[in-house]
């Protein structure tokens, strides 16, 4: 296991710059995620903890060691990709032990440690089968337990699950959280799915056009982001954004759409234009007229099973929220929309930063 720090990285492609000014410490036994949309540098990022990319400005130390220099070999890494990468042509027990025989391992040792992973990841009845003869999620547990059985200090995984249907994907996100908390070795892991990151990780950094945006627990990204971008980017469906202005600095005090609303902030100043974010999950629209309650128009329902998605034109923004399944809305129909004011997060118009 190792602890992987970055010092000042950046990487450049010719004249493009793709990563800038990373600083960042993985802890060791760690599992660490970078999740961000197509093209904003974590694949990169994990190539270059792998030694797959060289650096080219800053940085990379696996406890206290410099190893811009070595090879992934030497760096005693491994990775698992979404294609799988597995020989069709050997069975299960060939593929999981092709590393120790490529270091020329005693057979009774192999098949000691063939054996041992196969349990774990449940692939003892299928060592004679081949990748053909597996489904999707076999095959990917067959790709881990290659990665496993060699034992490296690091794992790193490019988006392992993205080639899993939607029920496999979860199930298989419940074996690797279990693999993790029973190997403990440092676990970097790069997805675009916001919610395979909230789930497996136990820090995570939201990552824009090669910059850290946010780094830290799923809970603390998710419930106190640091700006506009990991606000909407962190949760689904994506935080509601509504323009409004600083009425009164104490209390606070915000012009939202026409109400005067009093969230939880201590960086406000008067005149000053903000931008209050609101998650759909604590709003919810009836069909009751409550106090306090605000007067919109349906637009569209979803359903989610348990309780509804409903989207709702408030005056002339759009937001989304949450009803009751047995509430009597429909689209077109007039409705009515409630939300703590402690749940407003608040944000600087100009900067998006969170205040």
């Amino acid at each position: 296991m190792a602890e992987i720090r970055f010092e000042r990285v950046g990487k450049s492609f010719k004249t493009t710059g793709v990563i800038s000014g990373f600083n960042l410490v993985i802890h060791d036994g760690e599992f660490f995620t970078f999740v961000g949309p197509s093209g904003c540098g974590k694949s990169t990022v994990l190539n270059m903890i792998a030694g797959l990319e060289p650096v080219t400005d800053g940085n990379i130390y696996f406890d206290n060691i410099i190893v811009n220099d070595l090879t992934p070999r030497e760096r005693d890494v491994t990775m698992v990709f979404q294609s799988y990468a597995l020989y069709p042509h050997m069975t299960v027990y060939e593929n999981i032990s092709f590393p120790l025989r490529m270091q020329n391992v005693q057979k009774e040792t192999i098949d000691k440690e063939v054996r041992r992973v196969a349990e774990l990841l449940g692939l003892g009845d299928f060592l004679r089968r081949k990748p053909r003869e597996l489904s999707g999620g076999q095959r990917q547990r067959v790709a881990l337990g290659r990665a496993i059985i060699r034992k490296p200090k690091v794992f790193l995984m490019d988006e392992p699950l993205s080639n899993l249907d939607a029920r496999l994907r979860i199930d298989m996100r419940a074996e690797l959280k279990k693999l993790h908390q029973e190997l403990r070795i440092t676990t970097v892991y790069v997805t675009h799915d916001q919610e395979e990151a909230m789930g497996l990780s136990e820090r995570l950094a939201v990552l824009s056009q090669g910059v850290i945006q946010q780094c830290g627990s799923p809970y603390e990204v998710y419930a106190r982001p640091a700006n506009t971008f990991v606000g909407g980017f962190i949760g689904s469906p994506p935080m509601n954004f509504i323009h409004g202005n600083a009425v009164s600095v104490q209390p606070p005090a915000i012009n939202l759409n026409g109400i005067i609303v009093s969230p939880v902030t201590e960086s406000l100043t008067e005149k000053k234009s903000v931008i209050a974010g609101i998650r759909p999950e604590d709003i919810l629209v009836t069909d009751e007229k409550t106090d306090g309650c605000i007067e919109v128009d349906v637009t569209l329902m979803e359903s989610a099973g348990s309780f509804n998605w409903v989207d709702v034109m408030w005056n002339t923004i759009r937001i989304k929220g949450t009803a009751k399944v047995d509430a009597d809305l429909r689209a077109g129909t007039k409705a009515f929309m409630k939300f703590s004011q402690n749940k407003i997060i608040v944000f600087d118009a100009d900067s998006g930063k969170r205040l």
